[in-house]
C-alpha cells in the first residue's frame, strides 16, 4: 500500500470516529437530562445533623451526575412549617420531603410504623427490618393512595427520654407531670396521669424556666445541648422508650418519581441509603462529646425506673391493641415488626449483647 492510499483510508477510518463521538454525546445528555427538585426538610438548619443529611444527599446526587440532577435543600419554614413538609411533597408544592413519619399518625396511627414508636426496635434493628424485613415495600403500599414513595434517610439511634425538673422514680411521681412529649409516647404516658404538651423547640425552654412545663424530651445530647436546658432541667432521663431507633424518610412525590429515570431512581435510593446510615454514625460520634459536656454543666443522669419502665410498656401493649382492633392496615404493620422484634431481641442478646456488656465494664474499670 503507498503513502497516498493509507493516509486516505486512515482519513476515512479517522471520520468513522469522530461520527462516533458526535452520536455517542446525544445518548449521554439523553441517559442524564437536567432534573432539578427542591426538598422540604421538616427540620432547622440548627439541627446540623438532621438538616444536614438532606444537603449532604443533594451534593451526592450532583456529584454523581455531573450536575444534572439537583436537589436544593429548604429548612423548616423556608417553603413550608416543618410539620406539613410530606404535604408539600404529596401536592407536588416540593418533589420530596425529609421527614419522618411519625409526625402524620395523627392522620392514621400508622404512619407511626414507619419511623418509631415505643418498645419497638433500635436502631440497626429498625434498618433490617426496613431493607431485609419488608418494611420498605410495606411503607410503599401504605404510601401508594396518597401520591407518594418513600425511603429511609437517616437515624438518630436511641434517643434520650428527657429533662426534668425534679426526680421522677415511681409511677405515681408521673401524676399530673406536664411533659413536652408527644405522638404515641403521648397517648401512652397520659394513660399513667402525664399532660402531654405540645411546643416548638424554640418554646420548651422558657416553657420550663417559668414553670409552665416540668419536662421535656427532645433528641438526644448533641442537640439538646444547643437549646440549653441542662440550666432549668438538669435531671437528664434515659432511654428515650419511644425512640429507641427513629428513622426519618425521603418522600417523594410519586408523579416526579415515576417519571425519573430508572438510573436516577437507582442513585436516589444509594444515596438515600447513605444518608440513612451517615446520620447514625454522626450521632454515635458527635453525642460521646455532647454527654461529657452537659454531664459537666451539671446535667444528672438518671435511667427510668424497672417500675416506670415496666407500667409503661404494658400501657403501650394496651394503645396497641386498641389501635389493631380498629385499623387492620395498623395491625398489618405492627404484626411484621413484632414478629421481627422477637427474633431480633432473642439474637442481640448472644453476641452483640454481650460483647457490649463486656467492654463496658472494662471502661467503668478505667482499662479503656
Amino acid at each position: 500500500m503507498d503513502r497516498r492510499t493509507f493516509f486516505k483510508k486512515a482519513g476515512v477510518a479517522g471520520a468513522g470516529v469522530a461520527a462516533a463521538g458526535s452520536l455517542a454525546a446525544p445518548a449521554i445528555a439523553q441517559s442524564m437530562p437536567k432534573v432539578t427538585w427542591r426538598c422540604a426538610s421538616s427540620f432547622p438548619k440548627s439541627l446540623d445533623t438532621l438538616f444536614g443529611a438532606s444537603e449532604n444527599m443533594a451534593r451526592q446526587l450532583s456529584e454523581a451526575t455531573d450536575g444534572n440532577f439537583t436537589m436544593q435543600p429548604f429548612a423548616a419554614g423556608e417553603i413550608v412549617p416543618g410539620l406539613q413538609a410530606m404535604d408539600a411533597a404529596a401536592a407536588g408544592t416540593v418533589e420530596v420531603a425529609h421527614t419522618v413519619a411519625y409526625y402524620y399518625w395523627g392522620k392514621d396511627p400508622t404512619w407511626a410504623l414507619f419511623a418509631d414508636v415505643p418498645f419497638a426496635l433500635n436502631a440497626r434493628g429498625r434498618n433490617a427490618w426496613l431493607y431485609h424485613g419488608g418494611g420498605i415495600d410495606l411503607m410503599n403500599d401504605f404510601l401508594s393512595d396518597k401520591n407518594l414513595v418513600a425511603y429511609p434517610g437517616g437515624n438518630t439511634g436511641t434517643q434520650m427520654g428527657g429533662w426534668f425538673r425534679k426526680e421522677i422514680n415511681t409511677v405515681a411521681d408521673l401524676k399530673g407531670l406536664k411533659f413536652r412529649v408527644g405522638g404515641f409516647a403521648g397517648k401512652v404516658l397520659e394513660s399513667l396521669g402525664v399532660v402531654p404538651q405540645q411546643l416548638a423547640g424554640g418554646d420548651i425552654y422558657p416553657a420550663l424556666e417559668k414553670g409552665t412545663l416540668d419536662a421535656c424530651e427532645f433528641v438526644g445530647p448533641y442537640d439538646d445541648e444547643k437549646l440549653g436546658f441542662v440550666k432549668v432541667a438538669p435531671f437528664y432521663y434515659y432511654p428515650g422508650w419511644w425512640e429507641g431507633g427513629p428513622s426519618v424518610s425521603y418522600m417523594i412525590n410519586k408523579e416526579k418519581w415515576e417519571s425519573l429515570p430508572k438510573t436516577y431512581q437507582s442513585l436516589f435510593r444509594t444515596a438515600a441509603q447513605a444518608s440513612d446510615a451517615d446520620m447514625l454514625q454522626k450521632y454515635d460520634y458527635v453525642n460521646t462529646a455532647a454527654i461529657k459536656r452537659l454531664v459537666a454543666q451539671g446535667a444528672q443522669l438518671r435511667p427510668f425506673s424497672k417500675e416506670i419502665l415496666e407500667a409503661c410498656f404494658d400501657a403501650s401493649n394496651k394503645v396497641y391493641a386498641e389501635m389493631m382492633a380498629s385499623n387492620a392496615g395498623f395491625k398489618k404493620v405492627w404484626d411484621s415488626i413484632t414478629a421481627f422484634r422477637k427474633d431480633f431481641y432473642l439474637w442481640d442478646q448472644v453476641a452483640e449483647y454481650n460483647f457490649d456488656t463486656f467492654m463496658m465494664i472494662q471502661q467503668r474499670a478505667g482499662k479503656l
